[in-house]
C-alpha cells in the first residue's frame, strides 16, 4: 500500500510540474510569437492530474484568465480531481 501511494503522489508531483510548466512556456512563446501549445494539451495535462499546477499557473504566468473556458475549466477539473480523492481515500479508510 504504501508503494502504490508512492507512485501515485510521485505521478501527481510530475504531472503538476508538467502542467505549470506548459502554462509558462506557452505563456513566453505567445509573448515572442511562436508556435503555441494547443489548448487541447493544457487541459489534457489537467486532466491526466496537473490541474493543480495548471491553475497555479495560469495565475503565476497570468496567462490564460480571461478565457471562460481556463477560468472556469481548470478549478473544475480541481474541485472533481479532489472530490475523486477524498471519495477514494474515505472508501480506503472504511
Amino acid at each position: 500500500m504504501s508503494t502504490l501511494f508512492y507512485l501515485i503522489f510521485t505521478y501527481l508531483f510530475f504531472i503538476n510540474i508538467l502542467g505549470f510548466s506548459l502554462m509558462g512556456m506557452d505563456k513566453r512563446r505567445a509573448r515572442r510569437h511562436q508556435w503555441r501549445i494547443p489548448e487541447k494539451t493544457l487541459f489534457a495535462a489537467a486532466v491526466l492530474g496537473g490541474s493543480g499546477g495548471a491553475w497555479l499557473g495560469m495565475y503565476v504566468f497570468r496567462h490564460k484568465t480571461r478565457h471562460w473556458y481556463f477560468a472556469v475549466g481548470m478549478p473544475l477539473i480541481l474541485t472533481l480531481q479532489a472530490g475523486l480523492a477524498v471519495y477514494l481515500l474515505y472508501r480506503m479508510i472504511s
